[in-house]
Protein backbone atom coordinates (compact mmCIF):
# COMPACT_ATOMS: atom_id res chain seq x y z
CA UNK A 1 0.00 0.00 0.00
CA UNK A 2 1.01 3.75 -0.28
CA UNK A 3 -0.89 6.86 -1.49
CA UNK A 4 -1.44 7.38 2.62
CA UNK A 5 -2.50 3.58 3.25
CA UNK A 6 -4.35 3.68 0.05
CA UNK A 7 -3.57 0.63 -2.44
CA UNK A 8 -1.87 2.31 -5.10
CA UNK A 9 -4.19 2.10 -8.01
CA UNK A 10 -6.76 3.81 -5.69
CA UNK A 11 -7.12 7.92 -5.92
CA UNK A 12 -6.81 9.75 -3.34
CA UNK A 13 -10.43 10.68 -1.37
CA UNK A 14 -11.95 13.71 -2.09
CA UNK A 15 -12.71 16.71 0.98
CA UNK A 16 -15.96 17.00 1.75
CA UNK A 17 -15.49 17.99 5.59
CA UNK A 18 -16.65 21.49 4.98
CA UNK A 19 -19.60 20.60 3.12
CA UNK A 20 -20.94 24.18 1.15
CA UNK A 21 -23.54 24.60 -1.19
CA UNK A 22 -20.57 23.92 -4.25
CA UNK A 23 -19.97 20.23 -2.94
CA UNK A 24 -22.41 18.27 -4.72
CA UNK A 25 -21.35 20.14 -8.21
CA UNK A 26 -17.61 19.39 -6.85
CA UNK A 27 -18.70 15.58 -6.83
CA UNK A 28 -20.94 15.60 -10.02
CA UNK A 29 -18.10 16.53 -11.52
CA UNK A 30 -16.12 13.86 -10.29
CA UNK A 31 -19.12 11.22 -11.05
CA UNK A 32 -18.93 12.95 -15.23
CA UNK A 33 -15.29 12.40 -15.30
CA UNK A 34 -15.32 9.03 -13.56
CA UNK A 35 -18.34 7.27 -14.34
CA UNK A 36 -21.05 9.36 -17.12
CA UNK A 37 -18.52 10.13 -19.26
CA UNK A 38 -16.74 6.93 -20.34
CA UNK A 39 -17.14 3.20 -20.95
CA UNK A 40 -16.62 1.22 -17.45
CA UNK A 41 -16.19 -2.47 -18.75
CA UNK A 42 -16.09 -5.37 -15.08
CA UNK A 43 -14.10 -8.36 -15.87
CA UNK A 44 -14.31 -7.00 -19.79
CA UNK A 45 -18.45 -7.16 -19.45
CA UNK A 46 -20.21 -3.46 -20.14
CA UNK A 47 -21.28 -1.82 -16.45
CA UNK A 48 -23.84 0.80 -17.23
CA UNK A 49 -26.63 2.58 -14.76
CA UNK A 50 -30.20 4.10 -15.90
CA UNK A 51 -29.32 7.45 -16.88
CA UNK A 52 -33.07 8.70 -15.69
CA UNK A 53 -32.72 11.86 -13.81
CA UNK A 54 -35.11 12.92 -11.08
CA UNK A 55 -33.73 15.52 -8.66
CA UNK A 56 -31.93 18.60 -9.95
CA UNK A 57 -31.43 17.52 -13.29
CA UNK A 58 -28.42 15.21 -11.79
CA UNK A 59 -28.86 11.40 -12.76
CA UNK A 60 -30.72 9.10 -10.05
CA UNK A 61 -27.32 6.65 -9.59
CA UNK A 62 -25.60 9.86 -8.48
CA UNK A 63 -27.87 10.44 -5.69
CA UNK A 64 -27.17 6.50 -4.73
CA UNK A 65 -23.32 7.43 -4.56
CA UNK A 66 -23.38 9.87 -2.60
CA UNK A 67 -26.49 9.93 -0.29
CA UNK A 68 -28.17 8.11 2.06
CA UNK A 69 -31.93 7.02 2.94
CA UNK A 70 -33.54 8.54 6.50
CA UNK A 71 -35.77 5.78 7.35
CA UNK A 72 -36.47 7.10 10.86
CA UNK A 73 -38.59 9.70 9.01
CA UNK A 74 -42.37 8.95 8.19
CA UNK A 75 -41.64 10.53 4.35
CA UNK A 76 -37.82 8.89 4.20
CA UNK A 77 -35.75 11.22 2.05
CA UNK A 78 -31.84 10.79 1.34
CA UNK A 79 -29.05 13.45 2.74
CA UNK A 80 -25.48 13.57 1.89
CA UNK A 81 -23.35 10.50 3.40
CA UNK A 82 -19.74 11.99 3.59
CA UNK A 83 -18.13 9.00 3.36
CA UNK A 84 -19.82 7.53 0.20
CA UNK A 85 -19.15 11.47 -1.15
CA UNK A 86 -14.96 11.27 -0.28
CA UNK A 87 -15.18 7.80 -2.08
CA UNK A 88 -16.39 8.70 -4.89
CA UNK A 89 -13.47 8.54 -6.89
CA UNK A 90 -12.54 5.32 -5.96
CA UNK A 91 -15.49 2.79 -7.69
CA UNK A 92 -14.29 3.05 -11.25
CA UNK A 93 -11.01 2.10 -10.26
CA UNK A 94 -12.57 -0.81 -8.42
CA UNK A 95 -14.81 -1.60 -11.25
CA UNK A 96 -11.74 -1.68 -13.91
CA UNK A 97 -8.72 -3.04 -12.04
CA UNK A 98 -10.66 -6.20 -10.93
CA UNK A 99 -9.14 -8.71 -10.56
CA UNK A 100 -5.78 -7.34 -10.54
CA UNK A 101 -5.53 -5.73 -7.33
CA UNK A 102 -3.69 -8.25 -5.18
CA UNK A 103 -5.68 -9.09 -2.07
CA UNK A 104 -6.78 -5.48 -1.50
CA UNK A 105 -10.35 -5.99 -3.44
CA UNK A 106 -12.43 -9.07 -3.17
CA UNK A 107 -14.95 -9.67 -5.77
CA UNK A 108 -18.10 -12.49 -6.09
CA UNK A 109 -21.32 -13.05 -7.01
CA UNK A 110 -24.01 -13.51 -4.94
CA UNK A 111 -27.66 -14.83 -5.22
CA UNK A 112 -29.86 -12.37 -3.54
CA UNK A 113 -33.55 -13.53 -1.79
CA UNK A 114 -35.29 -12.39 -4.61
CA UNK A 115 -32.81 -14.66 -7.18
CA UNK A 116 -31.16 -11.18 -8.32
CA UNK A 117 -27.64 -11.96 -8.80
CA UNK A 118 -25.31 -9.19 -7.63
CA UNK A 119 -22.00 -8.49 -8.08
CA UNK A 120 -20.08 -7.05 -4.77
CA UNK A 121 -16.70 -5.33 -4.94
CA UNK A 122 -15.45 -5.11 -1.31
CA UNK A 123 -12.60 -3.36 -0.38
CA UNK A 124 -12.14 -4.55 2.76
CA UNK A 125 -9.49 -3.44 4.85
CA UNK A 126 -10.83 0.17 3.58
CA UNK A 127 -14.67 -1.03 4.47
CA UNK A 128 -16.28 0.09 0.85
CA UNK A 129 -18.03 -2.04 -1.12
CA UNK A 130 -19.78 -1.56 -4.79
CA UNK A 131 -22.55 -3.60 -5.78
CA UNK A 132 -23.90 -3.80 -9.16
CA UNK A 133 -26.65 -6.40 -10.19
CA UNK A 134 -25.25 -8.52 -12.72
CA UNK A 135 -27.40 -9.30 -16.18
CA UNK A 136 -27.90 -12.80 -18.05
CA UNK A 137 -25.55 -11.42 -20.68
CA UNK A 138 -22.94 -10.68 -18.03
CA UNK A 139 -23.25 -7.17 -18.48
CA UNK A 140 -23.28 -5.32 -14.88
CA UNK A 141 -25.89 -2.55 -13.80
CA UNK A 142 -24.45 -0.59 -11.30
CA UNK A 143 -26.41 -0.21 -8.53
CA UNK A 144 -24.98 1.65 -5.55
CA UNK A 145 -21.74 2.13 -3.45
CA UNK A 146 -21.14 2.89 0.40
CA UNK A 147 -18.91 2.82 3.62
CA UNK A 148 -19.31 0.24 5.99
CA UNK A 149 -19.90 2.28 9.03
CA UNK A 150 -20.25 -0.83 11.28
CA UNK A 151 -19.07 -4.17 12.72
CA UNK A 152 -22.67 -5.61 11.84
CA UNK A 153 -22.27 -4.30 8.35
CA UNK A 154 -18.48 -5.70 8.14
CA UNK A 155 -19.83 -9.23 9.76
CA UNK A 156 -23.03 -9.21 6.64
CA UNK A 157 -20.75 -8.35 3.97
CA UNK A 158 -18.46 -11.18 5.02
CA UNK A 159 -21.64 -13.64 5.37
CA UNK A 160 -22.54 -12.64 1.59
CA UNK A 161 -18.50 -13.41 0.77
CA UNK A 162 -18.67 -16.69 2.28
CA UNK A 163 -21.90 -17.51 0.44
CA UNK A 164 -20.48 -16.37 -2.51
CA UNK A 165 -21.80 -18.12 -6.05
CA UNK A 166 -18.50 -17.16 -8.10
Amino acid sequence: MSNGGLPGWLPEMVSVSSWSNDTYDLLYEIFRRDILTVRLTYRGHRVWFYPQSSENDKEDIFWHLTTREDRSVSQPERFPDLRRCERLPWITPMIRCCPDTGDDLLDWDHEEGDGAVKTYLWLHRLDFVVIMKKLRDGQRRLITSFHLDNQHQRDKMRRKYERRIR
